[in-house]
């Protein structure tokens, strides 16, 4: 059976694989935690309102909350699955809102006080890429050099007029240089895509598979555009629906296979889904788990016999190992 270059068979280079090898087969759980911090395109510096298509209840989980410190938000998430399996580490993973968006010393204190907590294995920290200057660079390589660190930067598009037409408050230059300044410090990185944004094409989100692919990204987060109640997408959707492009699940899932055609195979996939709360979507409702769609998106892969990188400097060979 043949097994591709990231060392499975499976088609796509998934995250799933990757966190086994370096966590060794132990049981890690991430504790989505707030760090009480903002964004610039929320408190004036940059902007206001945020991201149009933001509702961060939307993607944050129990027991995280503003009003709870730190330990005690870590105290509750261990709680909640040390009963399940008592020997299970957990990654601190700051998620909501901007977590480096503070001065330095406050984030030592943040991240410090969530390492301090038996078993914790590391940090997986969200930010912006404007949220990021030397002094807190240094300080993560410091940081990844002594524990697990993974550092997620929403990108969401490489197109400027999307990133003005959602209010990001910074532009695609400012996100290769986060992403380049993070890799000459050794800093491993997510990338956050959304697939489906107003305003851009099919053509145009492969596109994007061909630039993240030249990035110095090692992990890559899609999801693909949702409309959530409480948000200025809610009500640019009320008032003209035609202006968005909301995939069937059979849709998408037919274009993430193109994409992953078209990404580096280095880089390896956490997710093409998100799923919020029922209470919070509107729209597209498919009632479908993220590993239910990653199992339809392997198989669709297996029966057009393709896989991630097929088309990845076509003037290159991928080597399979046999």
């Amino acid at each position: 059976m043949r097994q591709f270059p990231w060392g499975h068979i499976g088609r796509y280079n998934n995250f799933q694989f990757f966190f086994r090898k370096v966590f060794k087969g132990e049981k890690v759980q991430k504790i989505s935690l707030e760090s009480g911090l903002t964004c610039p395109n929320r408190d004036g510096l940059k902007g206001e309102g945020g991201c149009t298509y933001c509702n961060n209840e939307a993607f944050t989980p129990p027991p995280a909350g503003t009003h709870k410190t730190i330990p005690i938000q870590m105290e509750e998430g261990i709680r909640f699955f040390a009963h399940k399996y008592p020997t299970m580490k957990y990654l601190a993973y700051f998620q909501s809102y901007s977590n480096t968006y503070a001065p330095l010393p406050a984030l030592k204190e943040i991240y410090g006080e969530a390492l301090a907590f038996p078993r914790v294995a590391g940090l997986v920290i969200s930010t912006r890429p404007d949220c990021l200057d030397e002094g807190i660079l240094d300080y993560l390589a410091d940081l990844s050099g002594r524990t697990y660190l993974m550092l997620e930067l929403g990108l969401e598009s490489h197109l400027d007029v999307t990133l003005e037409r959602i209010n990001r408050g910074h532009t695609f230059a400012e996100s290769a240089a986060a992403l380049e300044a993070a890799s000459r410090r050794g800093i491993r990185t997510t990338a956050h895509m959304i697939l489906g944004l107003p305003g851009e094409t099919r053509e145009d989100w492969l596109e994007q598979a061909r630039v993240i692919s030249r990035l110095p990204v090692d992990n890559l987060k899609l999801h693909q555009m949702q409309i959530h109640k409480g948000t200025v997408m809610a009500r640019q959707y009320r008032n003209d629906p035609s202006q968005f492009r909301l995939f069937t699940a059979e849709e998408y899932a037919s274009l993430v296979v193109e994409y992953l055609e078209l990404l580096n195979p280095l880089i390896t996939v956490e997710r093409f889904t998100s799923q919020a709360p029922a209470e919070l979507l509107i729209a597209p409702a498919w009632g479908i788990k993220n590993y239910e769609f990653s199992a339809i998106v392997e198989k669709l892969l297996e029966q057009r016999n393709t896989w991630q990188g097929r088309l990845f400097l076509t003037s290159d060979t991928i080597e399979f190992i046999s």
